[in-house]
């Protein structure tokens, strides 16, 4: 069985903007997002992310419960964020995030954290992607607009080039 990953919205969207959506169901993970978070954010402009082979996670009564507390003692993630929170804690495994108020979240519920650029060297790392690939999908990433730390972006990419 493959480990668990399960995503925010943010992140489905970064490999998408980037073109990788392909290339992330590649990887040796399986990904997962609440099924509550997946009808309301991303059915309608994303669906086809289930052929993909994206799975639907469904929070425990105890989870759900635990959600509403962390919607009322945190409040900047979204609902769905404190979702996908609880579900990598209930399914005892990383939540990825680009959201910052939601890593901190995390950081501070003792869940780990891994984000796009986490996925993108693992995809180098696996080579589901080359560097040029890389760098081409965080080009259509920040010309959508999406926000990552670019500075890292580029240090990651050159150091992977050096250790080719």
């Amino acid at each position: 069985m493959k480990p668990l990953l399960i995503s925010d919205a943010n992140i489905l969207i970064d490999l998408e903007d980037g073109g990788l959506i392909t290339e992330l169901f590649q990887l040796p993970f399986e990904f997962q997002v609440p099924d509550l978070l997946f009808v309301d954010e991303l059915e309608a402009d994303h669906g086809y992310l289930l052929a993909h082979g994206l799975q639907l996670g469904e929070l425990t009564p105890e989870s759900m419960k635990e959600a509403e507390m962390l919607v009322k003692k945190y409040k900047q993630p979204s609902r769905y964020d404190c979702f996908a929170l609880v579900l990598a804690k209930q399914q005892a495994c990383p939540l990825l995030t680009g959201d910052q108020n939601l890593r901190k979240a995390a950081n501070q519920e003792d869940v780990e954290v891994k984000g796009t650029l986490w996925l993108i060297e693992t995809m180098t790392k696996h080579r589901v992607i080359n560097v040029e690939v890389a760098r081409l999908a965080y080009q259509r990433m920040r010309q959508k607009g999406r926000r990552l730390p670019w500075d890292l972006a580029e240090n990651q990419l050159r150091e992977i080039e050096a250790n080719l």
